[in-house]
C-alpha cells in the first residue's frame, strides 16, 4: 500500500484501510455490510437508529439491529436529542457488541431535522457537547465518534456552531469526528466544501478526522484523502450498488488497474447478496431489500435503464427471478443476457 494511504484509527482500533463504508439509511443493513466485507471493506457503519429503539424490549430490538462475527469492527449510529437517553442507547449498543458507537448530528432528512435530531443538532452546540459528554461517561470503555455537518444553514459563513461542537467533543474524549462538508440545509445539493475539510484538519492534525461529501467513486476517495488529509473516507451514497469500491480503492493505491465487474461477477454477487438478505430478515422483507438494491446495481449492467426499470416493477418472487434470467444470465447457460 501507498505510504500516503495508511492505516485508520479510531480509539484503540486500528483499521487497515481508511476507506471505509459509511451510514446508509435503507442501505447499510448487515447483509450490505457483509456484501461490502467480502471486497475488503475494513469498517462499516449501521443505518442510523433512534435512541429510543435501542430500549425496546430485547426481542424488537433484535428485529431492528443484526450483527455477525464478520462484521467487525463496526459501528452502530444513534441519533436523538436527550443525553439521557442518548447514553441508555449507547450503552445498549456496547452491551449488543458494537466496537464503536457513532452520533448522529448530521441528518439533513426533513422529517428528522424537524423532530430535533440528526442535523437539528449543528445550531445547537451546548445540548451536542451534553450529548457527548452523557455518552462518554456511560461507555467509557468504546470508542465514540460523531457525524457532523459543515454548518446548519447555508448562510453561517463563520461555522461558529461546527468549531464549538468539534472542539468541545475532543477535550471530553471523542475519538474522533466524520465531517460531512456540506450544511444540513444544502442535504446533497450542490458540491461539498472539501476545503473545508482540509481546514477541519489542519485544526485538528493530531485527531482522527473522516471526511465525506462527493465520493462518487474510488479515485475520489483516495483524491480526497491527498487533497485535504483527512485520515479517512466514508464512501456513502457512492457505495450503494458499488461494493466493488472497496477493492478498487486498494488496486489504485497499489498501483493496478481497478477491478471492474462484468455480468458473472454482478450476477454472483447479486445471487449472494439475495440469499443473506432473505436469510437474514426473511424473504419478503428480504425481496423489498433487493428490490432497492436491484435499481442501485443496474448503473454497473450494459443496459442500466432496462435493468432500473425492471426492478422498479419487483413485485414478487417470480419477478426477481425473471430479472436475473433476462438480464444477468449464465454466459455458459446458451441464455444470452438482456437479450
Amino acid at each position: 500500500m501507498s505510504p500516503t494511504f495508511k492505516p485508520l484509527k479510531i480509539g484503540k482500533i486500528e483499521i487497515d484501510f481508511p476507506v471505509v463504508l459509511g451510514a446508509l439509511a435503507g442501505y447499510s443493513d448487515l447483509s450490505y455490510r457483509l456484501i461490502c466485507r467480502s471486497f475488503s471493506a475494513p469498517y462499516c457503519t449501521t443505518e442510523a437508529m433512534l435512541d429510543h429503539q435501542m430500549l425496546l424490549e430485547n426481542k424488537l430490538r433484535r428485529k431492528l439491529i443484526k450483527l455477525d462475527d464478520a462484521d467487525h469492527p463496526v459501528a452502530g449510529q444513534i441519533m436523538g436529542n436527550d443525553p439521557a437517553v442518548m447514553a441508555q442507547a449507547a450503552a445498549a449498543l456496547r452491551e449488543m457488541g458494537f466496537d464503536v458507537i457513532d452520533l448522529n448530528f448530521a441528518c439533513p432528512v426533513s422529517k428528522v431535522v424537524s423532530k430535533k435530531r440528526g442535523g437539528f443538532m449543528m445550531g445547537q452546540p451546548d445540548r451536542a457537547l451534553e450529548i457527548v459528554r452523557a455518552v462518554l461517561r456511560r461507555i467509557p470503555d468504546r470508542p465514540v465518534t460523531l457525524k457532523l455537518r459543515r454548518a446548519l444553514h447555508e448562510s453561517d459563513e463563520t461555522y461558529e456552531d461546527f468549531w464549538k461542537i468539534a472542539r468541545g467533543a475532543f477535550d471530553a474524549g471523542v475519538a474522533g469526528i466524520c465531517v460531512h462538508a456540506r450544511s444540513v440545509d444544502q442535504k446533497h445539493g450542490g458540491r461539498a466544501d472539501w476545503e473545508f475539510l482540509s481546514r477541519v484538519k489542519s485544526d485538528f492534525p493530531d485527531r482522527t478526522i473522516l471526511g465525506s461529501g462527493d465520493v462518487h467513486t474510488a479515485a475520489d476517495a483516495l483524491r480526497m484523502i491527498r487533497q485535504t488529509g483527512v485520515d479517512g473516507v466514508i464512501a456513502a451514497r457512492g457505495a450503494i450498488g458499488n461494493p466493488w469500491i472497496f477493492r478498487q480503492v486498494r488496486d489504485i493505491a497499489a498501483g493496478r488497474e481497478p477491478c471492474q465487474p462484468d455480468i458473472d461477477e454482478q450476477r454472483e454477487l447479486i445471487a449472494r447478496h439475495f440469499q443473506l438478505a432473505c436469510e437474514i430478515y426473511g424473504p419478503r422483507r428480504g425481496l423489498k431489500i433487493m428490490r432497492n438494491f436491484g435499481i442501485h446495481y443496474s448503473r454497473m449492467h450494459p443496459h442500466p435503464a432496462k435493468v432500473r426499470m425492471a426492478c422498479v416493477n419487483i413485485k414478487t418472487e417470480n419477478d426477481w427471478t425473471a430479472l436475473m434470467t433476462t438480464y444477468y444470465a449464465d454466459r455458459d447457460s446458451g441464455h444470452h443476457p438482456y437479450g
